[in-house]
């Protein structure tokens, strides 16, 4: 691979040699798009192949390399037709057949006479033993070996991208360029915990001479992740803290024991404790940010409802945002029944619902709308308190819109997604949290049944007649066929094939489908035809909102149930059993793996989200807390949110040199970037 002289980190890997248009878009799929990106594209494993053997010591079934001289090679077809080559490879001990299929090149690549290494398995094919489709690799010397004879990395991959043509990529960038990274870890940081420096870290976690030593290269990344993210948090906090607070609320205690006193139902205790710390926050003179975690149907909006209550008793406004106009609707309702008797002004501005021309901020106790349509509708200069529904879909970019000239309001924010707390303390460190971590009395518990394809038709008979005999409502959920925050086409289709295929599996049913590629407008009138009845199932991608209130909505079908985390499943099966109607969850699956049974049967044993959440943690990692790659969900490359361990001693180390942060310029200049990005 030819090296241009001039590159930089952040050389764009269009201008490398060997990669053209096509594998620049390719790359882009993993997130490679300059010379640090392939740096930082860390292998997830290693293949052993270090055991270099003699061939007349080769046992079947063992994983080994061989050196040795090609003797023959060619191309043949199998009985069946597959394009099959063979090799006889000989060393001073003997000889051995090593046979590939589908690569005819091979015979014009390993030519005879070439000396090579090979690792790979042996097998028998036939009654002799082989090594099938291993690795090659030509010796040249003094070129280093970087396929076979070691620890060879196996990297997260493409289509068209494979972990070999990876290697043969970062090994010559590694070998001239690493020098380029520039550690920006203090020196004492590094002394106290043994960690190694950044250049060394990074070459030996992709071509490490031995597990030891990768070990410790991943101790040092790892470190570095979670360092930076702790930083991040605690800086935010710091700088939150030198807000100035527009105003501090005066709590009044009498008024609030009344409006919860005058609710249609008692609040759980962990309800009463949530308000009780979101009001203590309100009383200071520094602006709260928190996060008040919950399960769907755990009751947060009335407990956000009591924060709203003590602003509208200071004279100040208060402002609830959530991330569809669907949601904001719905909040607007139950905010409107919730203060009804109290005679506040409530207002919904989304894009079907623009501000009253002839209504004033100031005439308004209570705004309710969507993220970013809010800011074109209206200013606030005078806020009392901000709540914001689904913390992870709403940017810390926007949220600094809320704060005019260094002064901010307090900012509550809502999430119904279950996050583990040790993950929760972490991403949200800059955050105080408050968990509503019970559900209130004569809640129904949804039960759920893992169904194997071979009962898939009893389900969908016993689903129509629940429908018939008791005019329910049902969802049948579709997932994505591609990992990725948004829907594509590809996922769309899937929808409304499954819709049009539906409509034959209940030909006396009224069926729906919605996606998130309908209008705003189109997703309502969906929404509204199950609400009023007119539709029996609605078909459906997981773009149904968290929190959407469909009463007689007590069936939940999930199609490719493994395809989802535990935690995305929980918040789908909380689309039923709002009310006190039983209601059911049937997780579809094709696979008939052991391992995928016993972790979707999890569901079937627990209704608690945090529990699923901490299971698919340790079951699934990080990046996969929801299914997908969620926005807010840091990438962890080499950590993992499971070591408890390594989470305190990097929250340690962080808070111990936050203050200190103008002694490391480079530390400071990494924060700064590694922040842009984070936003």
């Amino acid at each position: 691979m030819v090296i241009n002289k001039k590159l930089i980190l952040k050389t764009p890997v269009s201008k490398l040699f060997m990669v053209g248009p096509i594998y620049v878009k390719r790359l882009k799929k993993l997130d490679i798009e300059s010379v640090e990106d392939f740096f930082y594209h860390f292998p997830h494993r290693y293949e052993d192949y270090s055991m270099i053997s003699k061939i007349n010591r080769v046992q079947v079934g063992e994983i080994v390399t061989i050196q040795g001289k090609i003797q023959s090679i060619k191309n043949e077809y199998t009985k069946r037709g597959k394009h099959l080559q063979k090799a006889i490879i000989e060393d001073k001990t003997g000889f051995l057949e090593a046979i590939w299929f589908n690569q005819p090149f091979l015979a014009q690549t390993l030519k005879n006479g070439t000396s090579v290494n090979l690792s790979g398995k042996t097998s028998w094919f036939g009654r002799k033993m082989v090594l099938v489709s291993p690795e090659y690799e030509i010796i040249s010397p003094p070129k280093r070996l970087i396929h076979t004879g070691r620890l060879v990395p196996i990297y997260p991959e493409t289509y068209g991208v494979s972990s070999k043509w990876l290697r043969s990529r970062i090994y010559p960038l590694l070998s001239k360029y690493s020098h380029l990274l520039k550690d920006w870890l203090p020196e004492k940081i590094k002394t106290k915990y043994y960690l190694q420096n950044l250049e060394k870290a990074v070459n030996t976690i992709h071509f490490p001479a031995n597990k030891a030593l990768a070990k410790q290269a991943k101790e040092r990344l790892a470190f570095e992740e979670m360092f930076l993210i702790h930083l991040t948090s605690l800086l935010r906090k710091k700088e939150w803290q030198k807000k100035n607070l527009n105003h501090q609320l005066f709590i009044n205690q009498e008024k609030i024991l009344e409006f919860i006193g005058n609710l249609p139902f008692k609040l759980t205790k962990a309800q009463n404790r949530c308000i009780k710390e979101i009001l203590s926050d309100l009383s200071n003179n520094q602006p709260m940010n928190r996060l008040l975690e919950g399960d769907v149907g755990s009751g947060k909006t009335v407990v956000a409802a009591a924060a709203m209550y003590a602003a509208f008793l200071n004279n100040l406004p208060s402002v609830l945002m959530a991330p569809t106009e669907i949601l904001a609707n719905q909040h607007y309702q139950t905010i409107k029944t919730l203060f009804k008797p109290y005679g506040l002004k409530i207002e919904i501005i989304t894009g079907s619902h623009k501000p009253q021309a002839t209504s004033h901020k100031s005439h308004i106790d209570i705004f309710i709308g969507t993220h970013a349509l809010i800011y074109k509708h209206a200013k606030f200069d005078d806020l009392g308190l901000v709540v914001i529904d689904e913390q992870h879909r709403f940017g810390v970019k926007q949220r600094n819109k809320l704060i005019e000239k260094g002064k901010a309001p307090h900012i509550l924010t809502m999430t119904a997604t279950p996050i583990p707390r040790t993950v929760a303390l972490t991403l949200y460190g800059d955050l105080d949290l408050s968990v509503i971590d019970e559900m209130p009395p004569g809640k129904v518990k949804v039960k759920t049944w893992v169904v194997p394809p071979k009962k898939r038709q009893a389900g969908y008979r016993w689903i129509e007649k629940q429908i018939n005999n008791h005019q329910v409502q049902a969802f049948i959920v579709c997932p994505l066929i591609e990992e990725s925050e948004k829907e594509t086409m590809k996922d769309i289709k899937a929808a409304t094939a499954e819709y049009e295929r539906l409509k034959n599996v209940f030909p006396n049913l009224k069926l729906g489908l919605l996606h998130g590629r309908l209008k705003s407008k189109e997703k309502e009138q969906a929404i509204e035809k199950l609400r009023n009845g007119t539709l029996d199932v609605l078909v459906s991608t997981p773009v149904i909102e968290v929190g959407i209130d469909l009463p007689r909505a007590t069936i939940m079908i999930i199609e490719g149930a493994e395809r989802f985390g535990l935690a995305q499943l929980h918040q789908l099966r909380g689309r039923v059993g709002r009310r006190n109607l039983p209601s059911y969850c049937f997780l579809f699956t094709t696979s008939h793996s052991s391992k995928i049974s016993k972790r979707l049967g999890y569901l079937e044993k627990t209704n608690i989200g945090m529990k699923l959440a901490e299971y698919d943690l340790k079951l699934r990692g990080p990046g996969e807390l929801l299914g997908t790659q969620q926005h807010g969900f840091p990438d962890l490359r080499v950590a993992s949110f499971t070591d408890i361990a390594l989470i305190k001693k990097t929250r340690k180390a962080a808070k111990k040199i936050i203050d200190e942060l103008e002694k490391f310029p480079a530390l400071k200049k990494k924060l700064r970037r590694y922040t842009i990005k984070a936003n």
